[in-house]
């Protein structure tokens, strides 16, 4: 197989048993839902990591005596940030488990996509 071929998740792999190939009947509903809550945490965890670098990096460039350089709260704000991720992950707003999604699930069982 080239290199440059992309792999089918249908057909069998190099060193996979023909037992192990993944086939349409075995992409069953609750293999779809686990991908999607599996997708939805990480672009959760994605957007919770990219409010608190952000958050981090506010403070960093704050002046000594700037209202951002105070650590007052940053466990509130670290609970808010939380709860915003597992929202906008809810909504699909940045698009990751989206694109996890794509990867990992054949196009005509994709969530969206019927």
């Amino acid at each position: 197989m080239d290199r440059t071929t992309p792999l089918d998740p249908l057909l069998p792999r190099p060193g996979m048993a023909k037992l192990d190939a993944v086939t349409p009947a075995a992409l069953d509903a609750a293999h779809v839902a686990n991908a999607t809550k599996a997708a939805v945490e990480f672009e959760s965890f994605f957007i919770s990591q990219m409010l608190k670098d952000m958050r981090s990096t506010t403070r960093e460039m704050a002046d000594e005596d700037s209202v951002f350089k105070d650590r007052v709260n940053q466990d509130m704000q670290d609970m808010a940030d939380g709860l915003l991720s597992k929202q906008m992950a809810g909504q699909r707003a940045f698009g990751v488990a989206d694109a996890i999604l794509r990867q990992l699930l054949p196009a005509k069982i994709t969530p969206g996509n019927t």
